[in-house]
């Protein structure tokens, strides 16, 4: 199942749930190489499982604008392609250990094997987007490539802040546009335009995904420093560990007291982790994990207001419900 464990979740996961089957077919017999290290760590991370919200998103999308073919599982698990590829990447950047609950590829494979097989989902996912028929598959390169030009952008920007205390919120929100929200706005755009969906629609469909990508990326922003690793499924203080200064950090940056921001300035410049429980007071008497979830849940307003125009329909309540998810959830 792609999401788990609440009346709202259950719901999204009873309503697409032989989508969801057809879409993890897909996914099985395109990780085939003859090369069996390939499989193997393909496999590895793709059933590690995860919240699969990205392909949820193509899914709906399609289905809210009356999709009726199957071009759509395709496309879903193209998608998850992408995300995996740059999660293989991400781990070996940031020199993570656990995701999702289980050790990284690369800490168990090595990190150029991870490397690899990130680039194998690249490619396995752009062969698959020419073979799509019925489709406008120039524009859905053109969508998913530009998507891919930009994720790889945002990861440098990310490189460029860390262990860097003066990055400002702007600097920051754009690290998330380019980093996570961009597949998330890809994502919705091809859902729509595999139903042929106008640009207008297309529009408000990248517009919803954008906003979508943006709550979800604050919201574990916060659960970075008040989730539990059990539950999120990675280290809960990585961000703080690898001298990340995420929206928390940078809000005690701006609004704590000199002792604080010491403790930041500090903190993220060296990537010094034993200080968490110092940080995690400051930030939660501050107001920085309240101030963040605020900006989560307007961003999550902006994309149910994108797609106020959708017709009527289980799948639109759907969309509306995964905004309100998004920013209510504990992993």
């Amino acid at each position: 199942m792609p999401l788990s464990a609440t009346p709202k979740q259950n719901s999204i996961n009873q309503l697409i749930a032989p989508e969801m089957d057809a879409v993890n077919l897909v996914i099985r017999q395109q990780l085939h190489s003859d090369v069996a290290l390939v499989s193997q760590i393909s496999e590895y991370i793709i059933s590690a499982g995860g919240k699969r919200i990205r392909p949820v998103l193509v899914l709906l999308m399609a289905k809210a604008y009356a999709y009726q073919g199957k071009n759509h599982y395709d496309l879903a698990a193209i998608v998850e392609f992408i995300h995996t590829a740059t999660l293989l990447h991400d781990d070996v950047v940031d020199e993570s250990s656990l995701r999702r609950g289980r050790q990284t590829a690369n800490a168990l494979f090595g990190n150029a094997a991870s490397v690899l097989v990130g680039d194998f989902l690249y490619s396995r996912a752009f062969q698959m987007m020419v073979s799509i028929e019925s489709v406008d598959s120039m524009q859905i390169m053109r969508i998913l490539a530009d998507a891919t030009n930009v994720i790889a952008e945002g990861e440098v920007l990310q490189l460029l802040n860390m262990h860097d205390p003066d990055v400002s919120e702007e600097r920051y929100l754009e690290v998330i546009r380019c980093k996570t929200a961009k597949l998330f706005e890809a994502a919705a755009q091809i859902g729509a335009l595999v139903s042929g969906a106008t640009p207008a629609q297309m529009e408000a469909a990248g517009e919803y995904g954008r906003s979508l990508g943006t709550a979800f990326q604050l919201i574990d922003d916060v659960l970075d420093y008040s989730g539990k690793a059990e539950e999120i499924g990675k280290n809960v203080g990585d961000d703080l560990r690898e001298g990340k200064p995420t929206l928390p950090l940078i809000y005690l940056m701006k609004n704590g007291n000199e002792s604080e921001q010491n403790l930041v300035r500090n903190c993220i410049e060296q990537g010094d982790e034993s200080q968490f429980a110092a940080i995690l007071t400051a930030i939660t008497q501050s107001g920085a994990l309240a101030y963040t979830e605020e900006q989560a849940k307007k961003a999550a307003q902006l994309a149910t207001t994108a797609i106020a125009q959708l017709p009527e329909s289980p799948y639109k309540q759907a969309l509306l419900d995964l905004a309100y998810l998004a920013v209510n959830r504990n992993h």
